[in-house]
């Protein structure tokens, strides 16, 4: 394949999740002897870096991220401030606009990726360089909240999908609507609505990449390619390498003590905080399953830490058989774990990729978002997990329902488990056949080569 030319720049939104899944891509583009300039905040740099698995052709470009008034000192990432600050966050990546100018103009590369910086495009047409809008975010997520279709939504028009939407189960409850709502109509930089930022990348762009599969969400990559009107370019799953380290040694001896397939594992990324009432009622859910749990969340809010913030007495009750945890743990080697049978999931895009790879039984507990959609299509299009039930109005939830959506999956006598573990075992033989990631992969780069010349 000629790819030993093309040279791309990558500029992600400064949230953790996008900066890992825009590296893994770069390590994909890096082993077809692609060269990747990547734009990446000053001191956030050390938490991405060991991720780079080509450094001869993947280059780190620092970017000094200026301060905006309200953001605490050293803020450069969503992961850095709660999340009524993002829209700081995202002012301070506007102003960055120059040096990113005077980087290009300096690279002169053939392509820049991009996602939440809507200017981009723009300057990147006036010095004769591409870009592609490769999004993180589900296509059909895009298809069914960002839809021009939809013109200008009201809350309650989100209960259902826009016109020309594909044939889906795919519907939003009240509290999901009115969330969704308030942050597509939200400021989110200086003078922009972010359902219009994002509106704008997208239209701007010269062509969208999704990590997406055409077998799964084919019908709404066309969808997407069709309203915004632009080639839309599936890159596949893009599977990380395996991990080089091995699973910490006080996560490998405490799971070694249960048997295969019997341990729960609750966790739902870098940014999720529950309230309090929430996180109790979540791990007295797994207390009433009887089945051994590691749970790996951010401590709720107002706490100082997760195991301060358990219910009365709680530790005693499960010292034998749960554990949970206020810290990061390796969630890819923990799934790969012979003991693990069942994955509670907030269903974002890093973790639904990795869920769909293993074995472990799915639970689908969406907290904001895409979560919301992905579970959905997980649970209602798919068929290969479970939701936990939520109230309507107010998503609350109970311990009882958490019970119940867990045994529905682990017990073998259910049901609905019998489909979903027949589903979810055929979509990960797909996933893993061989020679899948590569294919996309060849594809996306054939694209790339195309629009450059």
């Amino acid at each position: 394949m000629a790819s030993k030319q093309l040279h791309v720049a990558m500029y992600p939104w400064f949230a953790v999740g996008h900066l890992t899944a825009f590296i893994h891509l770069a390590n994909k583009l890096a082993e077809r002897s692609i060269r990747v300039s990547f734009f990446i905040p000053a001191r956030t740099r050390s938490k991405v870096e060991h991720f780079n698995r080509h450094p001869d052709r993947i280059a780190f470009v620092p970017i000094p991220v200026p301060h905006v008034e309200g953001l605490p000192p050293g803020a450069e990432t969503t992961s850095d401030v709660p999340f009524p600050l993002h829209s700081l966050i995202v002012t301070a990546m506007d102003e960055t606009m120059p040096f990113c100018q005077a980087s290009l103009e300096r690279m002169k590369p053939d392509i820049v990726f991009f996602d939440f910086t809507h200017w981009l495009p723009a300057l990147a047409r006036e010095m004769g360089i591409k870009a592609v809008h490769f999004c993180c975010i589900s296509s059909v997520t895009i298809g069914y909240l960002l839809s021009p279709a939809r013109n200008e939504p009201e809350e309650s028009d989100l209960y259902d999908p826009p016109p020309g939407f594909p044939a889906s189960c795919i519907k939003l409850k009240k509290h999901e609507a009115r969330g969704l709502f308030f942050v597509n109509m939200m400021e989110y930089g200086k003078g922009i609505r972010f359902m219009d930022r994002q509106i704008k990348a997208f239209m701007d762009s010269d062509a969208i990449s999704f990590k997406a599969l055409k077998e799964i969400e084919g019908p709404y990559l066309d969808y997407v390619a069709e309203v915004f009107k632009r080639p839309v370019f599936p890159a596949g799953p893009i599977v990380p390498e395996q991990p080089v380290a091995a699973l910490d040694t006080r996560w490998a001896s405490w799971l070694s003590k249960f048997k295969p397939k019997t341990v729960i594992y609750c966790a739902f990324g870098s940014e999720c905080v529950l309230k309090l009432d929430q996180f109790q009622e979540l791990v007295l859910g797994f207390e009433l399953t009887g089945l051994p749990f590691l749970v790996a969340l951010k401590p709720p809010a107002g706490a100082d830490s997760a195991e301060s913030a358990l219910p009365d007495g709680f530790q005693n009750r499960v010292k034998d058989r749960g554990v949970v945890h206020g810290g990061w743990v390796q969630q890819q080697l923990i799934l790969e774990h012979p003991a693990i049978g069942c994955f509670v999931t907030h269903c974002g895009s890093g973790s639904q990729s990795e869920a769909l790879m293993n074995e472990c039984q799915l639970v689908l507990f969406p907290q904001a978002g895409d979560q919301i959609i992905n579970a959905r299509m997980m649970g209602l299009d798919l068929r290969v997990g479970v939701e936990v039930e939520k109230d309507d109005e107010d998503g609350s939830f109970s311990k009882e329902g958490v019970c119940k959506a867990v045994k529905d999956v682990m017990e073998e006598g259910s049901d609905v488990g019998k489909e979903v573990r027949a589903n979810h075992a055929k979509w990960r033989e797909f996933l893993r056949s061989e020679g899948l990631d590569k294919k996309y992969i060849d594809g996306l780069v054939q694209s790339l080569q195309s629009m450059k010349a």
